[in-house]
C-alpha cells in the first residue's frame, strides 16, 4: 500500500512538473519560430548578394588581392560574407608581411567563423522537434483528463495547442536543416578559393629555400653551360663487319 502511494505521488509530482512547463515550451517554441525566421531572413540577404556577385566572385578576390595585397580594405567589400571579408584582409597582411603562417591563421579563423554560424541552425534542427514533441505532449495529460470527466471542449483545445506545437516544431527543424545543408556547401566552396592564397605563400617560400640550397663539399655543382657545338661529317664512314674502316674508293685515292 505504502509503494502505490509513494508511485502516485511521485506521478502527481511528474504531472505537475509537465503542467508547470507547458507555458516555458510554447514561449520557447514561438522564439525558435523567430530565430529561425530570423536566419532565413540572413540567408536570403546573403543569397541575394551571392547571385549579383556571381559565381566563383571570391576566386576572384582572392587572385586580386595575391596580386595587389594594398588594396585589400577595398576589395573586402565585395566578399560574400563578413568573416570571408576578414579573411581576406588578413591574407593580404600576410602577403605583405611575407609570412605563411599568417595566411594558415586566417583561414582558422575563417573556419571557427563558419562553424559559429553554422551552429545556429544546426541547434535549431534538434531544438525545434524537440520543442515540438514537447508542445504536443503536455497539452494532452489535461486534455484526456477533462475527457474523463465528460469536458469535450477543453480537449479541443489542448489538441489545438498541441497539433499547433507539432506544426512549428516540424516547420522550425526542415527549415533550419535546409539552411545548414546549404550554408555548408556555399562556405567550403570560399573556404576552397581562400585555400589559393596559402598555396600561393607556400610556392613563393619554396622558391628561395630552392635558390638558397646550399651544396655539401665534394657534390658537384651542375652549371648551365652552352652545348658544344659538333661539326658535321662531310661523309659517313663504313664499317666492315670486322670493325675496320672501308678502303676510300680507287677515284680518291690519287686525290
Amino acid at each position: 500500500m505504502s509503494t502505490l502511494l509513494a508511485t502516485d505521488n511521485i506521478a502527481e509530482a511528474l504531472a505537475r512538473i509537465a503542467s508547470a512547463l507547458r507555458t516555458p515550451v510554447l514561449v520557447l517554441a514561438l522564439l525558435v519560430l523567430l530565430i529561425c525566421a530570423l536566419e532565413t531572413g540572413r540567408f536570403a540577404t546573403e543569397l541575394w548578394s551571392r547571385w549579383r556577385a556571381g559565381r566563383g566572385s571570391l576566386r576572384i578576390l582572392v587572385r586580386q588581392v595575391i596580386a595587389d595585397p594594398a588594396q585589400a580594405a577595398a576589395l573586402s567589400r565585395r566578399a560574400p560574407s563578413a568573416f570571408a571579408a576578414d579573411a581576406l584582409v588578413q591574407i593580404a597582411r600576410a602577403i605583405l608581411a611575407g609570412e605563411s603562417v599568417g595566411v594558415e591563421y586566417a583561414l582558422a579563423d575563417y573556419e571557427l567563423a563558419v562553424e559559429r554560424r553554422l551552429e545556429r541552425t544546426r541547434i535549431l534542427v534538434r531544438a525545434g522537434p524537440a520543442l515540438g514533441l514537447m508542445g504536443t505532449l503536455i497539452p494532452l495529460a489535461p486534455g484526456l483528463a477533462a475527457l474523463g470527466h465528460g469536458d469535450v471542449a477543453t480537449l479541443a483545445t489542448d489538441l489545438r495547442t498541441a497539433f499547433a506545437a507539432t506544426t512549428i516544431g516540424l516547420l522550425v527543424g526542415t527549415v533550419a536543416f535546409a539552411l545548414t545543408l546549404t550554408r555548408t556547401r556555399m562556405y567550403s566552396e570560399d573556404l576552397t578559393a581562400l585555400e589559393r592564397a596559402g598555396v600561393y605563400m607556400n610556392a613563393t617560400a619554396a622558391v628561395p629555400a630552392a635558390a638558397n640550397q646550399p651544396v655539401a663539399p665534394g657534390e658537384p655543382v651542375a652549371q648551365r653551360q652552352p652545348p658544344i657545338p659538333v661539326p658535321p661529317v662531310a661523309r659517313p664512314i663504313a664499317v666492315t663487319a670486322a670493325g675496320q674502316p672501308v678502303a676510300p674508293p680507287p677515284a680518291e685515292r690519287g686525290r
